[in-house]
C-alpha cells in the first residue's frame, strides 16, 4: 500500500531548501507589477534607482558605520573569494575554514603568488574554527555561517588597526543581527535569507577596505570581472559593470523593504531562531535524532542540521516527504551523513517548520526509513 501524508498534517509552504530558498509571494508579485523594468537597460534610471533603494534599504537594515560602502557585483558570492586574493588581501593572509565553502576560501588565497602566507585554522565539520590574531596578517576571512555543516560563527575583528576582516555572510547576512562594524567587508549573495537568485553579490565595506582596495589596484593585473575598484566605481553609480539580473534585483528590493517594515534584523533573527530552536528541540526529544552541532552556541540559526541513527534512512525519509510537496531537506552532498539540512531563512514561516516536524514523526512512524 502507498503512503500518502495526512493533509491536515502539511505545510503550507513546503520548500526548506538551504538556497535556493523560498521566495515571498510578494517577491513574485513585484516582478508581474506593471512597474516592474523587466527588459531595459540596466544603465536607465528604472534600473539604476531599483538598486539606489537596495543600497539605501541595506544601509539602513545594517546600521552602516560613517564612511561604509555597500558594493554589487555579477557571479554572486563565489566569485569574491577569487576577487577578494586579487583585490583586498595583501602579503599574509589568515582564513577559518569549518566547512565546504570556507574551505574554497581558503584555497582560492593559497593560489596567487602574491601572497607570501596563507595560514589555515581548520576544524572538523559540526565544529567552529576560529580566527587567531598573529604578528604580521593582513586580512582574516572566515564564514558567519557555514551553509554546507551548519555550523555558527560569532562576528568579531581581528588584528591590529592596520588588518582587516572580511566576513562571508552568504546563509546568515539577513537572518541575524550582527554590528558591521566588526567587520571590513560582509558579503553575501540573495539566494538565501534575501530570497531572490543567485549570480548577484552585495558587500557592506569599510573606510580601511575601500583604501585597501584602490592601493592594491596599482601594481597589480586584476582581471575585470574580479576588480573590486571597477566594482566600487559602477556601485557608486548604482549599477554593476556588466548585466546583471533584472528580476533578482527586482526580489531583492522587495525583500530588503518587507525586513525593514517587519522590524530589521532583530526581527529576522526572532524569525530565524524561532524556527530553528522549534527543530533543535524536537530532535533533543527524540531518541534517533540529535543536533549534529553539538555545542549549542555553534547551532545555526538559519540552517539546522540533524543527524539520525542507522534505525532511520533519511534518504528515503525525504524522498517521501518530496513527493508530498516538502522540498530540499537533503544533507550537503559531501559530508555524506545520515542526516536532514533544514533551511529556516526568514520567508520560512514557525508553523511550516512545526508542521514539517510533525510529517517528519509521521513518516517514522508509518515505516518510512525503516
Amino acid at each position: 500500500m502507498e503512503l500518502t501524508l495526512p493533509t491536515s498534517l502539511l505545510p503550507r509552504d513546503g520548500r526548506f531548501g538551504s538556497g535556493p530558498s523560498k521566495v515571498r509571494d510578494a517577491q513574485v508579485s513585484a516582478l508581474a507589477a506593471p512597474t516592474a523594468p523587466l527588459g531595459t537597460s540596466h544603465r536607465k534610471p528604472a534600473v539604476k534607482n531599483i538598486v539606489a533603494a537596495i543600497q539605501e534599504d541595506l544601509s539602513q537594515l545594517y546600521r552602516l558605520p560613517e564612511g561604509y560602502e555597500v558594493l554589487l557585483g555579477n557571479g554572486g558570492a563565489s566569485l569574491l573569494w577569487d576577487a577578494i586574493a586579487f583585490c583586498v588581501a595583501d602579503k599574509h593572509t589568515q582564513t577559518a575554514v569549518f566547512g565546504e565553502f570556507s574551505g574554497k576560501a581558503a584555497k582560492a588565497m593559497a593560489k596567487v603568488p602574491w601572497i607570501e602566507s596563507a595560514d589555515v585554522i581548520e576544524a572538523p565539520v559540526g565544529e567552529v574554527a576560529a580566527c587567531v590574531n598573529a604578528d604580521g596578517v593582513d586580512t582574516y576571512l572566515y564564514p558567519h555561517n557555514e551553509t554546507s555543516t551548519g555550523a555558527f560563527s560569532q562576528v568579531k575583528r581581528f588584528g591590529d588597526a592596520s588588518a582587516l576582516t572580511l566576513v562571508d555572510a552568504t546563509s546568515c547576512a539577513g537572518g541575524v543581527d550582527v554590528d558591521v562594524s566588526q567587520t571590513d567587508m560582509y558579503y553575501f549573495s540573495p539566494q538565501k535569507c534575501f530570497g531572490a537568485d543567485g549570480g548577484l553579490w552585495f558587500a557592506l565595506v569599510s573606510p580601511a577596505a575601500i583604501e585597501r582596495i584602490e592601493r592594491l589596484a596599482a601594481d597589480r593585473w586584476i582581471p575585470d570581472i574580479l576588480s573590486l575598484p571597477l566594482a566600487l566605481k559602477n556601485s557608486r553609480k548604482n549599477q554593476t559593470l556588466n548585466t546583471p539580473s533584472i528580476a533578482n534585483l527586482v526580489m531583492m528590493a522587495e525583500q530588503t523593504r518587507w525586513m525593514l517594515d517587519e522590524g530589521g534584523l532583530e526581527a529576522m533573527e526572532a524569525r530565524t531562531r524561532a524556527s530553528s530552536g522549534a527543530i533543535y528541540e524536537w530532535a533533543a526529544q527524540r531518541d534517533f535524532a540529535s543536533p549534529f552541532v553539538e555545542r549549542e552556541e555553534w547551532r545555526s540559526p538559519v540552517v539546522a542540521t540533524i543527524d539520525f541513527d542507522e534505525s532511520v534512512d533519511t534518504s528515503k525519509i525525504s524522498a517521501f516527504l518530496r513527493e508530498n510537496g516538502i522540498l530540499d531537506i537533503d544533507p550537503y552532498r559531501s559530508l555524506g551523513r545520515n542526516q536532514l539540512r533544514i533551511g529556516v531563512f526568514p520567508a520560512v514561516e514557525t508553523s511550516d517548520v512545526e508542521a514539517l516536524l510533525a510529517c517528519i514523526d509521521w513518516a517514522i512512524e508509518n515505516g518510512v526509513g525503516a
